[in-house]
């Protein structure tokens, strides 16, 4: 089957923000996405009440998610999925940690608690299986990201044990592709570390400089990607998108959605 998948970094809703708080983008926000039609998405940033609102707009989906203080509190990780093309088979949490099964846990002078959040779907039409994790890396500390994206892999192989489904792995990586988490993820950070080659960087479609994704609202593509989506072997990538634009005369969110085309076989 193929399909489009996204990651969209939403930013928090700030009054400081101004003409660009979250009242002022939502409505381009869920247009941006109903553009692109992605049978699943992978947020960050968002709130519960900021989720429930672009719920609202977004009404052929449904979402699965946890605040990364626990329960309905602060950023999710939440996946949006198409209700009528995807049935959750399974779904979880996990915090990036050195006790990962422990919510709001933190770790290697993190500044917040940082999450995974993981479902596996499938196919209303063929049957077919795929597993999805999203997650945001911490933005202060570099040990915290280089361990946080070690933490998301062993989780991953502990899902391969029991699986044989495709896996993607989406989010906000807060880290340039010569930065260590990325290098692992391409399985280039060194002999035996990482998924070694399991994973394709989305990126890889592209010719030529990926650009920004993140941007202040300025908008732009000059400098380096820091959101990211990342397939298995069975996910052929079709693909993939930036999309700079802006929607009725302002940005969608202060990071540019990432879109991959992707065919799941198997």
């Amino acid at each position: 089957m193929e399909y489009n998948m996204m990651t969209f970094n939403l930013r928090y809703h700030t009054p400081n923000d101004g003409d660009n708080a979250w009242p002022h983008r939502i409505d381009k926000a869920a247009m941006i996405i109903r553009e692109h039609d992605p049978v699943l998405i992978g947020t960050q940033e968002g709130y519960y009440a900021m989720l429930t609102e672009l719920h609202g707009k977004l009404q052929d989906y449904e979402w699965i998610g946890m605040g990364r203080f626990g329960g309905q509190e602060n950023e999710h990780c939440a996946i949006f999925y198409k209700r009528d093309r995807l049935d959750v088979v399974e779904q979880g949490n996990f915090w990036l940690s050195e006790t990962p099964d422990e919510a709001a846990t933190k770790s290697w002078d993190s500044m917040f608690p940082r999450m995974c959040t993981w479902a596996t779907f499938t196919d209303k039409a063929d049957g077919s299986t795929f597993t999805v994790f999203n997650t945001h890396l911490d933005h202060h500390s570099q040990e915290a990201r280089d361990r946080g994206v070690q933490v998301i892999w062993e989780r991953v192989q502990q899902h391969r044990t029991k699986h044989v489904s495709p896996v993607i792995i989406m989010g906000d990586m807060n880290s340039v592709p010569e930065d260590m988490p990325i290098r692992y993820l391409r399985g280039t950070a060194g002999a035996g570390e990482g998924p070694d080659g399991w994973l394709t960087d989305a990126y890889a479609m592209l010719e030529g400089p990926v650009g920004r994704t993140a941007h202040s609202f300025q908008g732009g593509s000059d400098g380096k990607p820091i959101d990211y989506i990342f397939v298995s072997p069975n996910v052929e990538l079709l693909a993939v998108e930036v999309d700079r634009r802006q929607i009725d005369g302002g940005f969608p969110s202060d990071h540019y959605p990432v879109v991959a085309s992707v065919r799941i076989n198997g």
